[in-house]
């Protein structure tokens, strides 16, 4: 009889293995020599002899704090003070909003005055004299529209307003409104007694101009406002040259040059295009207030500042003023009307075809899709001004994206 041994159904070699695992081994009783290679890299992530990666049950160095969470309370701390800071700088930003519109329009019309300047330079006149020049005709120019036209305009307000209920009755008495009595039944009638009366209570005229204090508090609001943005405009205007070069230095200096050559391309090609719609907006205006007064409509002169201010807003301007103004002809007849729309729709075909293409070459293109999406946007949040600057801006990112991220992309692959 034997006695009981260890090595009992072993080899000699197997007898001389432990019968426990190194505790310092990995996974799999892994030998120590194996555990010894598997020394902390530096970023606390432990990797194998071959290489691969080992799992130790901790999270990484990086990622202690936010898999393990070990100090919620400095966690929500953090939290709550970021949050704070973002509310606070949203309100500082709203509560600033009107002085960053005023800023933005400013550098958007020096950027449009700054064609002109720079036009006169080559004609041998120095830069600042160059912008003594612009701002002294810019003057000359807006004092004498003033006083020309807003005489008049007062005037044809006060009579557009004492002339109502007569050109209510000259429309009813109209062939075309007898056709829509005719069609619609008598519902037209009475929406036209409603808005005649709408428009001849003076309460309501106050309503909509949210009262008399109110609106002389907005006057006076935007005439402060057009003063801050002309004297703002000049000092940018005077400025533009080392703003340039200021900004370009932010970048790198190896791609100074790159981004010294987009940023003389887009201030070109925002100042063009100001420029074009302004003197677009002018032809609007002169055509309108000539057809206005060879075609006897009332208020030309009115209806010629109307189609200035309308025709400002891209790619739609001229056809709400055209809708607009042949609305307003219909209460002096259909015909005259019929002949303002005909001839007004072929300047439309002549502007877009013709005087666009011209007054707007230097400018950058931008898909019409593009266009109307950043009107939207731009008049969603700014209004008018902001409708105005969406196309060079978006211009702008266009050109960035051709210019900057889509060599980036081609060179990668």
């Amino acid at each position: 009889m034997t006695d009981a041994s260890p090595t009992i159904g072993a080899t000699g070699a197997e007898a001389e293995e432990p019968l426990s695992a190194d505790p310092h081994a990995g996974t799999g009783g892994q030998s120590a020599t194996t555990a010894v290679a598997r020394t902390p890299n530096a970023d606390g992530s432990v990797t194998g002899p071959d290489g691969t990666p080992v799992f130790t049950g901790e999270a990484p160095a990086g990622k202690t704090f936010w898999a393990n969470l070990n100090s919620p309370f400095q966690l929500g701390l953090l939290l709550t003070l970021g949050g704070l800071v973002a509310v606070m700088l949203g309100l500082a930003f709203w509560n600033l909003s009107t002085i960053i519109i005023y800023v933005v329009f400013a550098l958007f019309a020096a950027l449009g005055l700054d064609p002109v300047v720079r036009w006169l330079g080559k004609h041998s006149v120095s830069r600042p004299w160059a912008i003594v020049i612009v701002y002294t005709v810019f003057a000359v120019v807006f004092a004498g529209v003033l006083l020309l036209v807003v005489p008049t305009l007062v005037k044809q307000i006060s009579a557009f307003i004492a002339d109502l209920p007569q050109l209510i009755k000259d429309f009813e008495a109209s062939d075309f409104y007898a056709w829509l009595n005719s069609t619609f039944g008598d519902q037209v009638g009475e929406i036209t007694d409603q808005v005649q009366k709408f428009l001849t209570n003076p309460a309501n005229i106050a309503a909509i101009g949210g009262g008399v204090v109110n609106f002389a508090v907005n006057v006076g609001t935007t005439i402060s406002g057009l003063i801050i943005v002309l004297v703002l405009s000049l000092y940018f205007l005077a400025g533009l040259p080392s703003m340039k070069v200021a900004f370009v230095r932010f970048v790198p200096a190896r791609n100074r040059a790159k981004a010294t050559g987009m940023t003389d391309q887009i201030t070109d090609s925002i100042g063009a295009y100001l420029m074009g719609m302004v003197v677009l907006a002018f032809c609007n205006s002169i055509v309108a207030f000539l057809l206005h007064l060879f075609l006897g409509l009332p208020f030309p002169a009115l209806m010629g500042v109307l189609a200035f201010c309308i025709t400002l807003i891209p790619l739609i301007g001229s056809v709400l003023y055209w809708i607009t103004a042949t609305v307003i002809a219909l209460f002096s007849g259909w015909l005259p009307a019929l002949i303002f729309a005909v001839i007004y729709l072929v300047y439309m075909q002549l502007e877009a075809y013709v005087l666009t293409p011209k007054v707007m070459n230097k400018a950058i293109s931008v898909p019409g899709a593009l266009v109307v999406i950043g009107a939207m946007v731009g008049g969603t949040l700014l209004g008018l001004l902001g409708a105005l600057v969406a196309i060079p801006v978006t211009a702008s990112i266009l050109l960035i994206i051709k210019q900057v991220f889509i060599p980036k992309q081609d060179a990668k692959f």
